[in-house]
């Protein structure tokens, strides 16, 4: 549905929490086709979805569901935007419809892409490593993101920010990327990805305190990363 929509003029493109936060008919009917399917097939089981899906849960699971991931690429037509699938905690399912790639995790079972194990290797060290992150839709959270970044970068190889958090964890999983830190991300942001880069053999850590974030790396980088994250935010260097 969201393949036969992109590149075309958008329905219905309203705004969220600012007016860069946007949303549209592609968004909201992904997610009742979701919620749909869940309902028929696990009618005990709750819902957290980024648009408003919610469903109280009788079986004690819950999903968690982003039924676009990188709406403003959607709607700009540019290709880096997902689905992403979550049993909360258990398993994890990201899909990039465009490159036709399936990430998928169970808990204690390991990480796959298209069916192919998904493991990472040994990283660089940090120096040079390459960083994905993200920006928030306020005006002055994303200054004070640029402000860390410009720390950021002359400390590692460099920085990408493709613009869905869902994804670049993902890339982190099958090496595309060395390490990923963003913060302002809601649930259903990183519920499926955070199983995939775990099952992969990376290890992610939340950032506190608010707004919560998160990093993710294989566990030999995180360390090192999790400082420079510290320090760039503290300003400790300029």
């Amino acid at each position: 549905m969201l393949l036969e929509r992109f590149g075309h003029t958008a329905r219905d493109v309203d705004v969220k929490s600012s007016s860069t936060d946007m949303v549209s008919a592609a968004d909201r009917d992904a997610e009742a086709l979701i919620q749909a399917g869940l309902r028929e097939a696990r009618a005990d089981d709750g819902l957290l979805a980024e648009e408003g899906g919610r469903e109280v849960a009788a079986s004690g699971r819950r999903w968690i569901v982003d039924p676009l991931d990188g709406t403003t690429n959607f709607l700009y037509g540019f290709p880096q935007w997902a689905v992403s699938i979550a049993l909360e905690g258990e398993v994890g399912v990201v899909f990039d419809p465009v490159r036709d790639e399936l990430f998928a995790a169970a808990r204690g079972n390991g990480a796959t892409l298209n069916d192919a194990p998904l493991r990472m290797a040994a990283p660089p060290d940090l120096p040079t490593a390459l960083l994905a992150t993200g920006f928030g839709y306020d005006a002055e959270r994303r200054a004070k993101q640029a402000q860390v970044l410009a720390r950021v970068i002359p400390r590692v190889r460099d920085m990408r920010r493709a613009g869905a958090a869902a994804l670049d964890l993902c890339w982190v999983a099958a090496g595309r990327l060395d390490g990923y830190y963003e913060r302002g991300l809601g649930a259903w942001d990183w519920a499926g990805a955070r199983i995939v880069v775990e099952e992969a053999g990376g290890t992610v850590a939340d950032l506190e305190p608010h707004p919560h974030g998160l990093a993710a790396a294989h566990p030999s980088l995180l360390p090192d990363l999790l400082d420079l994250i510290r320090d760039a935010e503290a300003g400790v260097f300029t």
